[in-house]
């Protein structure tokens, strides 16, 4: 089932809303860690959330809306998490030059944070990556995957003199395809340093081919 043919049946309004979707998606979330999503059901889900199978079916038609939506919000969250940092490293830096180390420095910062992120649910992101190509839409992928260059556009705005910067599309198309190639073939990784080691060597291969600084 695509993605763009999954409609939530109950936009959460208000907050009680929200809080009863945002119960329902970690609900998957703690039986993912424990089974595979195709034998997961919609009553477990229901009775670990505490409510009845008639609130799930106010907010969704079938499992597959629930898991669209739980992987939206794990790619938002970690967009945001690339925003976040990159704000407080800035000011943490406020003098900071604008010149290539620094921007080397923060992409550093940005990946490793990035990185922790993931790492700290790496099980869930690797069923999570899968459930993406099984039912996420060309339309849906294109959604987030513009999300994230986004998140990378606005974390390096500061060095970079276009809104539209090729340096951020090439970050994500590194970071996203090492990160979720690596965990579709071993959800057990464990030799991240390399990992993130050999994302900077590629990136900064980027950085010295387009960025004048």
């Amino acid at each position: 089932m695509s993605l763009s043919q999954i409609k939530v049946r109950r936009k959460p309004q208000q907050s009680r809303a929200r809080l009863t979707q945002e119960a329902l998606i970690e609900s998957f979330v703690q039986l993912l860690k424990e089974k595979d999503s195709t034998e997961i059901t919609i009553r477990e889900i229901t009775d670990i959330a505490g409510v009845g199978l008639g609130t799930f079916y106010e907010y969704f038609s079938k499992k597959e809306d629930l898991i669209a939506l739980t992987i939206h919000q794990y790619i938002k969250n970690n967009a945001n998490t690339i925003k976040q940092q990159a704000t407080l490293w800035m000011m943490d830096v406020s003098q900071t030059p604008i010149n290539r180390e620094s921007l080397q420095n923060l992409i550093e910062y940005l990946l490793q944070a990035q990185i922790s992120d993931i790492q700290s649910e790496q099980k869930i992101w690797a069923q999570l990556f899968l459930l993406e190509r099984q039912i996420s839409s060309p339309k849906a992928y294109q959604k987030h995957y513009a999300l994230m260059i986004q998140s990378w556009n606005q974390a390096l705005s500061a060095f970079t003199q276009s809104t539209e910067s090729n340096l951020s599309l090439n970050i994500h198309r590194i970071s996203y395809g090492f990160i979720s190639q690596t965990l579709l073939v071993n959800s057990d990784f464990q030799n991240w340093k390399n990992l993130y080691q050999d994302m900077l060597e590629m990136i900064q291969f980027f950085i010295l081919k387009t960025q004048k600084i």
